[in-house]
């Protein structure tokens, strides 16, 4: 028996689209907390799209380059599990806050992840997305999956150019822990589409023996 690979909705904007993702069977829901990010939320809203969801649902919250105090205010507002950061922040900058932390990598072809699993060994995982000059995630771009290194430590949260045409031939090749996806899955930008989501949670589960 395969285990199913987990699956987080990221860049949910509405309470709307955040029951939608969980009733298809999302593990996990992300709110962006970047505000040139086209799904930027607010804290008020962040606050109430959190407090509308059901238990064992992670809800994550993503920053790039935060300053401190933002996360904090964020923590402090908004019931969050699990933090995920995108930019250069630190190992030791990801752990003060004494919350459960995945690190986005932008993968190239040199990108080292074994040294990184060392560097970040107290994080949750490693979010690996794909690497455009100028744009820290979200870029809705697919990266060689052949990078993935077969044995690793930590476990693999696969993002990057994910649709329900291509995750179940991502899951066969990467073997992830989880998946994430965003763009693959929405209607417009910031906007969830109902029969997307239907459709790549379908090609997850098809994975499983």
């Amino acid at each position: 028996m395969t285990s199913r690979t987990r699956v987080k909705i990221c860049g949910l904007t509405s309470i709307d689209d955040a029951l939608l993702a969980v009733n298809a069977g999302a593990d996990a829901i992300g709110l962006v907390f970047y505000a040139p990010s086209p799904r930027f939320v607010e804290v008020e809203q962040a606050a109430q799209i959190a407090g509308h969801l059901p238990a064992f649902v992670t809800k994550t919250a993503l920053f790039v380059n935060p300053d401190v105090s933002y996360v904090e205010e964020v923590l402090a507002k908004v019931n969050i599990d699990l933090l995920q950061f995108h930019g250069d922040e630190s190992a030791a900058f990801c752990e003060q806050f004494n919350k459960p932390y995945i690190k986005a990598v932008r993968m190239q072809e040199t990108t080292d992840l074994n040294q990184l699993s060392l560097e970040f060994s107290g994080s949750s995982g490693l979010l690996l997305d794909a690497y455009v000059p100028g744009i820290p995630g979200g870029t809705g771009e697919q990266f060689n999956w052949s990078w993935i290194p077969k044995a690793f430590t930590l476990p693999i949260i696969l993002a990057g150019g994910l649709t329900a045409q291509n995750v179940k031939q991502a899951i066969q090749t990467a073997q992830p822990w989880a998946v994430d996806v965003s763009g693959g899955v929405e209607a417009s930008k910031g906007v969830k589409s109902p029969e997307k989501i239907k459709q790549f949670m379908q090609q997850v589960m098809s994975t499983v023996e």
